[in-house]
């Protein structure tokens, strides 16, 4: 037996927050089908196509996908992913772990000097910086973030900062001093903060910054994303998914090493 967990939009489907399943060792791929089966008739569709999908707070994708074999007593969560979105700041978890984003408007007077004096100021957060040219959406984001975390855990991080294998992978690139260059901060400029912590450090943080934040993924980055990275129409169009050019840089990060 094990336990479904459903997060946030996930709830409109399933008008519960827990779901025991009395089976084991099935896939994600399995439980997908279960779930559709299982849904309630006339509760809103369940998009599986736009969900994250955690075992005990480690992302599927980065683990065997819909592949992954679920155990005996494990938790799974299953978390919409919205694109798009006017969201100011998103909130949730990773690998048990507390991750607030916003994003800050550039100005002339922000520079790598800002985010080294909030990593002073809130020593027990783990801050990175990400310019917003390179995240193209929600989804996109927590998928880097998942890679990262799954690198931590497996011991093959990019760097020895876990903030730092952040930039890489958004930069797609095992040079530190080149990702800090393409996706650092940079004045007059909009980046993406990415806090990890507790939740009233987080609050806490937010609170000093909310004057400075604006709607998040309110551009879109699909064109500066392909020049940048050199991705044609044709790679593009290759790829049989909702989300092609997301699943693409996804791809790209998910092999650096």
């Amino acid at each position: 037996m094990f336990t479904v967990k459903f997060i946030g939009g996930a709830k409109k489907s399933f008008p519960i927050e827990y779901l025991e399943i009395d089976k084991s060792d099935i896939s994600i791929r399995e439980l997908v089908d279960l779930l559709l089966d299982l849904k309630p008739v006339g509760s809103p569709k369940l998009d599986t196509d736009n969900v994250l999908i955690a075992v005990n707070g480690s992302d599927s994708s980065a683990m065997d996908g819909k592949d992954t074999k679920i155990k005996n007593n494990d938790v799974v969560s299953i978390i919409p992913v919205i694109h798009g979105g006017s969201s100011k700041k998103i909130t949730f978890e990773c690998a048990k772990k507390q991750i607030q984003v916003i994003e800050i408007q550039g100005k002339k007077s922000i520079n790598v000097e800002f985010i080294d004096n909030l990593r002073k100021k809130y020593p027990k957060l783990v801050l990175q910086a990400v310019s917003s040219n390179f995240i193209l959406n929600n989804y996109h984001l927590k998928k880097i973030i998942s890679l990262t975390f799954a690198s931590k855990k497996n011991d093959i991080l990019l760097s020895n900062k876990l903030e730092i294998d952040l930039l890489m992978r958004f930069a797609l690139t095992t040079q530190i001093s080149r990702a800090i260059k393409q996706v650092g901060i940079k004045p007059n400029s909009n980046f993406v903060l990415i806090a990890i912590g507790g939740k009233t450090t987080l609050n806490l943080l937010y609170r000093e910054l909310s004057s400075m934040s604006v709607s998040l993924f309110s551009k879109n980055h699909d064109l500066y994303l392909k020049k940048h990275f050199k991705i044609t129409k044709n790679h593009v169009d290759s790829i049989h998914s909702k989300t092609p050019l997301e699943d693409i840089l996804i791809e790209k990060a998910a092999i650096l090493f």
